[in-house]
């Protein structure tokens, strides 16, 4: 079987090994006659493999005891309603820093519950970078603080997250989760869709401090209820079985190779060569992120004109390469590295960008 390198944003590529055992079990799930997501979400067999994703996120991302571990459909999109329902209302103000169009997206949401408060937006600015700490000021009493931590259709990252006055902050964490370490003395909440590092799509992993959980609203629909997700261990309806399956999968794949400092050390590998490839070539290949904001899950660069950067994309479909347009919105170029994209992958890319500057000069 001949697989490409898949470099799109997601759904993304997922570790082989993971596919490759959910194909021999898919069908008779270790010998039981019928497939896992045939079988209740209530029965022991599935209860071990959705108890095995919440110990491995806790173990992998080192969780504190005084966190839940939640996983919820819908993915990171309805938590951007799911958040404010929960802890916004008449009076109540939130923090927003907008670093690019998911946290613009959060806020427009934000804003049909509650009063959110852009403290920083970079629209002006095209979203090249993230805000030095000393640019945000926090508004006193607030719920909560939101960023998302890595823009994936502007290619830039928070490098650390900020201190937020002891106001909590919420992080969505969709395009680097499992990626790096969590700085949970400042991260109260983290909310991360499942289909770039994880498993498919359709469910978010959301992980927040019991005390967040308790605050939550109770006084709305139940879905919309994080205490009785936590309280039902994310068994609260019958969950996306097959996703689950798979974040326990990818989880383990990435516990056999090293951990999450292997995974580190393969993401600054990756993205280092192919920002070199990028800035050596004297100005053929451009990134309009600011360096110091560059993210290391999505790279982001530019052609002289579109039509080369049409050409370019058709022309690495031919190698292999796949899903290097960038988003329509800002169009480009995008390369995702997430962690099951191999070194080699971003080797075949970096040779391809060097001959199609040879050819195309």
């Amino acid at each position: 079987m001949a697989r490409i390198y898949n470099f799109s944003s997601g759904p993304s590529m997922l570790p082989l090994p993971a596919l490759e055992e959910a194909s021999r079990e898919l069908v008779d799930y270790k010998h039981t006659g019928m497939s896992l997501i045939e079988m209740s979400h209530r029965g022991k067999i599935y209860d071990e493999v959705h108890n095995e994703a919440i110990a491995l996120i806790k173990e992998i991302l080192q969780v504190p005891d005084d966190y839940y571990i939640l996983f919820i459909q819908g993915g990171a999109t309805f938590q951007f309603g799911m958040i404010p329902i929960a802890f916004l209302g008449p009076g109540k103000i939130a923090d927003f820093v907008v670093t690019g169009t998911w946290a613009r997206k959060a806020i427009e949401d934000a804003k049909l519950i509650g009063n959110p408060r852009v403290i920083w937006d970079g629209a002006s600015e095209k979203y090249r970078r993230i805000p030095d700490n000393s640019e945000l000021q926090y508004t006193p009493g607030a719920e909560y603080v939101h960023i998302c931590s890595n823009e994936t259709i502007d290619g830039i990252q928070w490098q650390q997250m900020p201190g937020t006055d002891n106001i909590p902050l919420i992080v969505d964490m969709s395009s680097d989760i499992m990626s790096r370490p969590v700085e949970w003395d400042k991260v109260s909440m983290l909310f991360a869709g499942t289909q770039k590092n994880l498993a498919p799509a359709g469910m978010a992993l959301v992980i927040m401090k019991k005390e967040l959980v308790e605050k939550a609203r109770k006084d709305v629909p139940a879905y919309l209820r994080y205490d009785l997700h936590a309280k039902e261990n994310s068994l609260y309806n019958t969950p996306p079985t097959f996703t689950v399956w798979m974040t326990t999968l990818t989880l383990k794949w990435v516990k056999s190779i090293g951990g999450l400092s292997v995974i580190e050390k393969r993401r600054d590998e990756k993205a280092a060569m192919l920002y070199h490839a990028i800035d050596s070539s004297n100005g053929y290949y451009n990134c309009p992120v600011d360096k110091h904001s560059r993210s290391k899950m999505n790279v982001v660069w530019r052609l002289q004109n579109e039509q080369l950067e049409d050409k370019f994309v058709k022309e690495a479909e031919k190698e292999g390469l796949s899903g290097l347009k960038g988003h329509r919105s800002v169009g480009g170029l995008r390369a995702s590295l997430y962690n099951a994209m191999p070194v080699e992958g971003v080797k075949a890319l970096v040779d391809f960008m060097n001959h199609f500057m040879q050819r195309n000069g």
